[in-house]
């Protein structure tokens, strides 16, 4: 075993010899606890977010966030897909008895609608370059195995296709926009 001991250091006549610490150091070098707590409190006190200061060789930087205390509880929202009918208990504070009715009348008109689904996460892409023409418009015939868009994931270019045989009935997804696995991207007619 090698032990390398603190290289000693030689002292000028004006240098009056000083306390040194364990590992050799001098104690008046550098800055002392008393010093940093100083510091510290001078921090605290001010309400600056950061202080460095370099004395004798060695730098200590203080920083401090200040404290900020929450507003109230913290609210979480979740939301299903595009497509996806929320539980009624999951749901946000109810409407007015007279518009429940009227949100059912789509649900049961959109019921014979197959929908094309996002089989991964990544960005949806209506065509197969930004000045092509999209794959499919609304009320496009579309087969079973046609290429309905394009989903990028990981640098990845995958082809969605259909499933159902029919015609376009809604685009329920931006071009350019995220999309999550199992997002409801197109509605499709079978009749």
């Amino acid at each position: 075993m090698i032990k390398t001991l603190p290289s000693r250091r030689r002292r000028s006549s004006s240098d009056p010899e000083r306390p040194t610490t364990e590992a050799g150091e001098s104690k008046g070098s550098a800055m002392d606890l008393n010093e940093i707590k100083r510091l510290i409190q001078l921090v605290q006190k001010s309400g600056i977010g950061e202080l460095e200061v370099t004395e004798g060789g060695r730098t200590i930087r203080i920083s401090a966030s200040p404290v900020v205390a929450p507003a109230g509880p913290a609210q979480y929202v979740y939301s299903a897909p595009p497509g996806y009918a929320q539980p009624a208990a999951a749901s946000a504070p109810s409407a007015p008895a007279a518009a429940a009715p009227a949100a059912a009348e789509p649900v049961k008109a959109d019921a014979h609608l197959v929908p094309v689904v996002s089989p991964m996460v990544g960005t949806f892409y209506r065509s197969p370059a930004p000045d092509a023409d999209p794959y499919v418009e609304t009320n496009s015939a579309v087969e079973i195995g046609q290429t309905v868009c394009i989903i990028e994931a990981m640098k990845l270019m995958n082809e969605i296709e259909c499933e159902t045989r029919g015609r376009i009935a809604r685009i329920l997804v931006e071009n350019g926009q995220p999309v999550e696995y199992g997002q409801t991207l197109f509605l499709v007619d079978p009749n």
